[in-house]
């Protein structure tokens, strides 16, 4: 599992802590932006969110020169281009994205066309288009697990051609992610269960697939052990504002591993059902990560029980044999869903989903094939594997 050559990259500055938001004029300013445009959603406004934010600029005197709230669940091109003709028309100068991984993809790809010109992000897709550095762009998530504010991709939908348009370069990286607690105390308990799942999967693919690192190990077991610390006690006490912290910083951990190693078959098969059935992403981890894990079992076997000791602490960990450490990580990220489920009704199989129909199982199968993910398995998959690990994750 190891590589005798490898890369890593993540100039992302990070300010977290329980006052990092007061900190986002002195960022504004360190850039000379003057005129930032923020980016979000309306269910992030609706409840409260813009406020920190909103104060932190009135107290050092800089103006927000636009705010738009309309970001839908799956950004489209068509909002793309709204948001770039917003943001000239009222001389901005820079993006502030508050919200999830939608409204973070969405400030990337708007950044993209104010930067580069135009109004048809599609020109832009793929990787290594762009050519130079974008404008000012800073990004403040309001949930614990997509770690997009520390990767350089983003995915926008073109309605006209009915397909996910993907966008890969490091200038599309943030000039410094804002990591805050008070962004994530409001939280309904399903999302922060499937989105902590997000960020486990995340770093559980980025530990035992083919592209792994000694860094991104680093800030993958690192990113594990504050999840298998906090997460419950975050479910418990949903205003606990040092768990909601721990969560927050585990996402973006586990983002800088993947997207330095890369993640695996978990992701084919929830970006495939994503599309298929539009189930939310951080379900589809949580359904198929154990699914997966037990079909990957003897390629992975050692840094999978490596993980042990990360998730369940030393005790366990000493107190298991080495030969059976791999299998007790399986069993303890099952008992972690079934808490889940216990507490918030989070799926543990596509039946249970509700959203997801067997007769559907086959075509997701097949795109989960074409998926770029499954190229970095640590096992070869076929499109035989692939239906035998739908159908296992069914009921």
């Amino acid at each position: 599992m190891s590589n005798q050559f490898y890369e890593f990259f993540c100039p992302v500055k990070v300010i977290a802590g329980k006052a990092a938001l007061e900190h986002l004029p002195w960022e504004l300013q360190g850039l000379s932006a003057t005129c930032p445009m923020i980016i979000t959603d309306k269910g992030v406004h609706d409840a409260g969110l813009l406020e920190p934010v909103l104060t932190a600029c009135r107290e050092s005197e800089v103006a927000i020169a636009a705010i738009f709230d309309q970001v839908p669940p799956d950004s489209s091109t068509s909002v793309v281009r709204d948001i770039a003709r917003l943001y000239r028309e009222k001389n901005c100068d820079a993006i502030i994205a508050v919200g999830g991984g939608s409204v973070i993809d969405t400030g990337k790809a708007v950044n993209i066309l104010v930067s580069e010109g135009g109004d048809e992000i599609a020109q832009y897709s793929g990787a290594g288009v762009l050519k130079h550095p974008l404008r000012p762009f800073f990004v403040i998530p309001t949930t614990a697990g997509t770690g997009s504010e520390v990767t350089s991709v983003a995915v926008i939908t073109d309605e006209r051609k009915g397909v996910k348009l993907p966008f890969t370069s490091s200038f599309l990286l943030p000039d410094a992610a804002i990591i805050d607690p008070r962004m994530t105390l409001t939280l309904p308990a399903h999302i922060t269960a499937a989105t902590a799942m997000d960020a486990l999967t995340h770093a559980t693919e980025a530990f035992t697939g083919l592209a792994k690192n000694p860094l991104s190990d680093a800030y993958a077991t690192a990113a594990i052990r504050k999840i298998g610390q906090w997460l419950l006690p975050v479910m418990d006490h949903p205003k606990n504002e040092d768990g909601r912290l721990e969560l927050a910083q585990a996402s973006t951990m586990a983002g800088i591993a993947f997207s330095n190693s890369m993640v695996g078959l978990v992701h084919s098969l929830g970006h495939a059902t994503g599309a298929v059935c539009h189930l939310p992403h951080g379900v589809c981890m949580s359904i198929y990560l154990p699914y997966v894990l037990e079909y990957n079992l003897e390629s992975i076997r050692e840094p999978l029980g490596e993980l042990l000791l990360h998730l369940e602490g030393a005790d366990v960990y000493a107190g298991t044999p080495p030969e059976r450490r791999a299998e007790a990580c399986i069993a303890a990220i099952r008992t972690l869903r079934d808490e889940l489920h216990q507490r918030c009704q989070l799926p543990r199989t596509l039946k249970e989903a509700d959203k997801v129909q067997e007769n559907q199982l086959e075509t997701i199968a097949r795109l989960a094939m074409d998926d770029g993910s499954i190229l970095f398995n640590p096992r070869e998959v076929t499109l035989e594997d692939a239906r035998a690990v739908l159908r296992r994750a069914w009921a």
